[in-house]
């Protein structure tokens, strides 16, 4: 008997239905593909037009732009059955989740008409770039200059850890243009990535997330027009502030799906699996550990459900979020080790989705803010 999943409470019958295409899609695109896209460190570029045919991109987006005219609602649907499928290397969430949002906020009325119909196709992969080589969750301390010159702007630097790095066809910048100006002189810039002096670096080999396409970019004197500037300078540290709450619930979302799943493997795995005669299930120790799994992802759906529900309204803050992010994947990380530990050697097996589970969600505690950056957040608060 697989995890009882009480149903979302900001689910409904269209939802539903939506995610019935959803779980398809990822049966059929995803799952298949897995240890090719492992061994490449890449997903198909393929995939990302498959999934704009069939609705799946600018979810939440407006028709208007060319997008699903959907809500966040939408998005953590496909989040969810993209985390339940066992995938951790299609960069959708990044895609849809958070470059997509920062075009409609913050790019100009003609960006938006240009770039965002592009993104609900799949003929531009997104991605951001926050993160340099000696620079992490610092984000006011960046190197990467952005100059004004006339109309345009000339981007020299480095980053690093970039999603979709190997594919995206537009890239948000994080950089200073004005270096001597902290927080302040942080701003976004969007950066097409067929514009001369942009090149991409290695595809990097990571302990999981091994099939996603985390690679390296730099920026040789590379010119865009002014109107690329997201926003007014100065103004990208606050931006980011802004946007950060939604991509921490993403990670939150994918988090208590991964946990479910990795449950349900579990349950499933100890029944069949017989030790000294019967099933490895019938064991004190796993019946109480699988208990209390399951008792960890019910509260863990609990807390994720409320702030999509706040989220939903345009109610959920930045202490919200920290703290959704913080327990949910602080969460995972306990209950996928203690479920690979009743998988015993097969475990450790890469084989075994149990074991890419575990090399997966060792990521959520550092991306999108460190635990120890969201205790920090929330403390501010107390």
């Amino acid at each position: 008997m697989p995890l009882q999943i009480q149903k979302s409470s900001w689910s409904n019958p269209d939802l539903e239905d939506f995610r019935d295409l959803a779980r398809t899609f990822c049966q059929k695109e995803l799952v298949p593909n897995q240890e090719r896209w492992m061994a490449e460190k890449k997903v198909d570029r393929e995939l990302w037009t498959k999934a704009g045919e069939v609705g799946l991109l600018a979810l939440s987006i407006p028709e208007e732009y060319g997008g699903g005219g959907g809500t966040f609602a939408h998005e953590a649907v496909l989040y969810e059955e993209q985390a339940r499928c066992g995938d951790g290397a299609w960069g959708v969430t990044v895609h849809n989740g958070i470059v997509a949002h920062y075009l409609l906020h913050y790019a100009t009325e003609e960006r938006k008409r240009e770039w965002l119909p592009k993104f609900a196709s799949g003929e531009f992969v997104g991605a951001v770039a926050m993160t340099e080589p000696g620079t992490g969750s610092d984000l006011q301390s960046i190197k990467t200059r952005a100059v004004r010159d006339g109309d345009e702007y000339v981007l020299n630097g480095a980053k690093t850890f970039i999603t979709n790095g190997y594919h995206a066809d537009l890239v948000v910048v994080a950089c200073k243009t004005d270096p001597d100006a902290g927080a302040q002189g942080v701003s976004l810039i969007a950066v097409e990535t067929d514009t001369p002096g942009f090149r991409r670096g290695r595809v990097l080999d990571k302990v999981g997330l091994k099939g996603q396409d985390t690679a390296e970019l730099f920026f040789d004197d590379v010119r865009v027009p002014a109107a690329n500037l997201l926003g007014e300078e100065g103004q990208g540290f606050i931006q980011l502030m802004q946007q950060l709450p939604q991509e921490r619930l993403i990670i939150a979302v994918t988090a208590v799906a991964g946990m479910e799943a990795a449950i349900d493997q579990t349950i499933a795995y100890t029944k069949d699996r017989t030790a000294f005669g019967r099933p490895i299930f019938k064991f004190q120790n796993t019946k109480f550990k699988l208990a209390e799994a399951a008792t960890e992802a019910a509260v863990a759906r609990a807390f994720l459900d409320q702030c999509v529900e706040r989220h939903l309204r345009g109610e959920l803050d930045v202490q919200g979020a920290a703290m959704v992010k913080l327990w949910t994947t602080e969460r995972i990380n306990k209950v996928v080790d203690d479920c690979l530990q009743l998988f015993g050697g097969y475990g450790y097996m890469t084989e075994y989705p149990i074991a890419r589970a575990w090399a997966d969600i060792r990521i959520s505690r550092i991306f999108g803010g460190t635990s120890e950056i969201m205790k920090e957040i929330i403390s501010r608060t107390l």
